[in-house]
Parts: C-alpha cells; sequence; structure tokens
C-alpha cells in the first residue's frame, strides 16, 4: 500500500481522522471496526488518516500488514515521533522532529539511570528514540518520580495506571499533531483528534474538534467534559469515532446496524 499517487493532499480531503490506537481506533467489536476500516477504504479520496499513539512504528507496521488501513502520516511515541507514510514505508520528517531532538537532548541514558530501580516503574524494552517508557504497578509506584523527571527537565505522563512515559519537556501528542496539521495546511475543522486515555489528553484539549470514545478512562473524561471542542461518544471504540463524525457533520458516514 503507498498513499496512492491519485489521492488529493491531506489539506484537500473534506476529513481527516487523527486517531490514537488501542481503545480507539483498535477499540469496540469486530464488526463496528470493520465498519470503520472499510468506511476509510472505500473513501480514501475524501479522507485522510493520521495515527496519533504510543506505539512505535514497528509495530504500526505490523499492524498495518495484518489488514489495520495504512495511515498517511503516524504521530507516535505519545508525540516524539512524526513521520509520513510511503510505500509501508514510515519515515520521520526530519524538519518537524528537529526540536524535540534537540529538546531530549540524547537524554535517554541519563533517565534510565535516575529511575533504575524505582518502585513500581518496569522500563519497557523497546529502545525508543526521544522517550523513556515504563509499564507501571499501581500498587508499588511511588508518585515521586514525577519529580525526579521533572528535575531533569522533562515531562512525565501517566496512562491508563498502567503506563509511565517520560518525554521531552513541552513534547506530547497535541502539540505533535497540531505542528503537523499546520504544516500540511490542513484547515483545522476538517480534523478529528480521538482517544480514550490520558495520553491522549494534550490533543483532545489542543482545541481541534475531538472525541472521547466510549469507554474512556474516567479521569480523562473528567478533565474534558467541560472543554466545548470535545465530544463525548456514547459507542465504544471504532463505532464511537463513526458516532462522532456523524454529530459533527464532517463527513457522510455508514449506519450502524
Amino acid at each position: 500500500m503507498s498513499n496512492g499517487t491519485s489521492r488529493p493532499p491531506m489539506h484537500a480531503r473534506r476529513f481527516v481522522l487523527a486517531t490514537d490506537l488501542d481503545g480507539t481506533f483498535l477499540g469496540g467489536s469486530d464488526a463496528d471496526r470493520r465498519r470503520l476500516y472499510d468506511w476509510i477504504e472505500d473513501n480514501r479520496q475524501t479522507v485522510g488518516l493520521i495515527f496519533v499513539t504510543g506505539r512505535d512504528p514497528k509495530f504500526i507496521a505490523e499492524l498495518c500488514d495484518g489488514g489495520v488501513p495504512w495511515p498517511e502520516y503516524v504521530i507516535g511515541d505519545v508525540g516524539t515521533t512524526i513521520a509520513k507514510v510511503d510505500d509501508r514505508q514510515i519515515t520521520p520528517i526530519a524538519a518537524l522532529e528537529r526540536d524535540i531532538s534537540d529538546t531530549w537532548n540524547d537524554a535517554g541514558d541519563r533517565v534510565r539511570a535516575a529511575l533504575d530501580g524505582h518502585p513500581g516503574l518496569a522500563l519497557q524494552p523497546t529502545e525508543f528514540r526521544f522517550r523513556v517508557s515504563y509499564d507501571l504497578d499501581p500498587e508499588a509506584f511511588r508518585p515521586d518520580a514525577h519529580d525526579i523527571v521533572a528535575e531533569l527537565g522533562h515531562d512525565s505522563l501517566v496512562s491508563d495506571n498502567k503506563y509511565f512515559d517520560v518525554l521531552p519537556r513541552g513534547i506530547s501528542k497535541g502539540p505533535s499533531l497540531r505542528k503537523l496539521v499546520a504544516h500540511l495546511e490542513i484547515e483545522e475543522d476538517r480534523v478529528l483528534a480521538a482517544g480514550d486515555t490520558l495520553n491522549d489528553l494534550s490533543m483532545l484539549v489542543s482545541g481541534l474538534p475531538a472525541v472521547a470514545v466510549g469507554g474512556s478512562e474516567p479521569e480523562l473524561l473528567s478533565y474534558v467534559e467541560t472543554v466545548p471542542t470535545v465530544y463525548a461518544a456514547e459507542a465504544v471504540g471504532a463505532a464511537g469515532i463513526l458516532e462522532a463524525i456523524a454529530y459533527r457533520h464532517q463527513h457522510p458516514v455508514p449506519k450502524g446496524d
């Protein structure tokens, strides 16, 4: 799969979905996911697709080779990767990542040393370029990990009460998505940002039209309940995305069963 040379540029599409993966684009029933995925593939001339995820490019490539629609762009690694997709290749956009790299300043070893043995944190095996990530045991976790990260000059983020990410200061899904939308010259009201956990918060409250899908993390819902740009869907996962598109009249969508 490639982006397709016959497809209009992203700024010319009627609608662009910028979606988290786990629990959102990958959430809901098999039938709901198939309805969303088939609708995207049938409407590639008017629908653009951006993945905004904590997952890394290798995972995304394997996922799409397994039958999930390929996106045109990827914001991965909790906002620290910004990449274009061509012919099944996910290639970072150097101009958009420069400030991410500069802010991180090769901090991985320093972060891992500072948090080595910290209660409730188990280092994830993947070596990310501009982040360090841990699995979190909420029973054993000691909150002063946040203070340690802040003293190092970085940001920390807990999501779904089971992941702890260390990110370059000021970098997350929301700022990276807004940077990509501006770079691609997409009108903001044509975008829908979709998510379900706290690591989606920055993109849901970024000012772009957004949806917290059904089944979202309760703490996320408490943050966004008064944000006028965020729609709280009843339907879970993929069905919640289609519900929000219909609610906002951003593009005709198929009706559910």
